[in-house]
């Protein structure tokens, strides 16, 4: 997909989301453009998760507005989720399949056309350093490699916004590096959305970073901004999330 580096693709406006009594996401506002890396942090318990999910239309809001790729997410749901290419926590992968059965499977279920499933099969398999694997039974993989099998699925049908969930959780350091690659490729073309506990990680992959605490974005800033201000990211995380109460959010543009 083509495109202008300062194409939106995400457009987000004061996202909540209520569980019965409690609001557990509260006026979330969200942008990001093609080729930047947002990374998303938050302590356990945040919010990112709940974002997460209405991001990818499998959680509705309870107020608040998505648009991806300028297509409301509430309207168009089938239109906008076309645009979409999602890495949970816990990939979705059957691990009883062969690593060619499953993305076949997955270009399928995200509309690739029958004509083009085995060419976008075998570029994901390139693109994610998946060669010599399409035979495989997925159980067989280690976890690196379901890792880089659960990304492929992600960007099967070519999105234009990929949201990763914890991708290198569980992963050797070989593995970490690997990935974090794979993400930086992918960033440079497309937009993505990085939610991890690893803050070095962060530091090296990611553009920006929108860290939320109680729902609440807390900040928003560049990564080179913290550096030119020798700040770490660290030191930023732990500003914005000890404090048990944190009414106003800092944004830095």
């Amino acid at each position: 997909m083509t495109g202008q580096i300062t194409f939106v693709t995400v457009s987000v406006r004061g996202l909540c989301r209520n569980f019965g009594t409690r609001m557990a996401v509260r006026e979330i506002d969200l942008e990001l453009k093609r080729g930047e890396v947002l990374g998303f942090l938050g302590p356990n318990g945040a919010g990112k998760t709940t974002i997460m999910r209405m991001l990818t239309g499998n959680l509705g809001p309870s107020a608040g507005s998505i648009e991806i790729c300028g297509v409301d997410l509430l309207d168009k749901p089938r239109d906008a989720k076309a645009r979409i290419g999602y890495l949970p926590e816990i990939p979705p992968l059957y691990r009883e399949l062969t690593v060619n059965e499953y993305l076949q499977l997955s270009a399928r279920l995200h509309r690739v056309s029958n004509a083009k499933v085995r060419f976008a099969r075998d570029k994901v398999i390139q693109r994610c350093g998946l060669n010599g694997t399409g035979k495989r039974l997925i159980g067989s993989l280690s976890k690196g490699y379901q890792q880089r099998v659960g990304i492929a699925q992600a960007i099967i049908h070519d999105p234009d916004v990929i949201i990763l969930d914890e991708p290198t959780v569980g992963l050797d350091p070989n593995q970490m590096r690997e990935i974090r690659a794979l993400i930086r490729e992918l960033g440079a073309e497309r937009s993505v959305i990085l939610s991890t506990h690893i803050l070095p990680e962060v530091e090296s992959v990611c553009d920006r970073v929108q860290i939320i605490h109680e729902g609440r974005t807390v900040f928003c800033g560049s990564i080179g901004e913290l550096k030119q201000k020798e700040t770490s990211l660290e030191e930023m995380f732990m500003r914005f999330t000890m404090k048990p109460n944190n009414p106003e959010s800092l944004t830095s543009s």
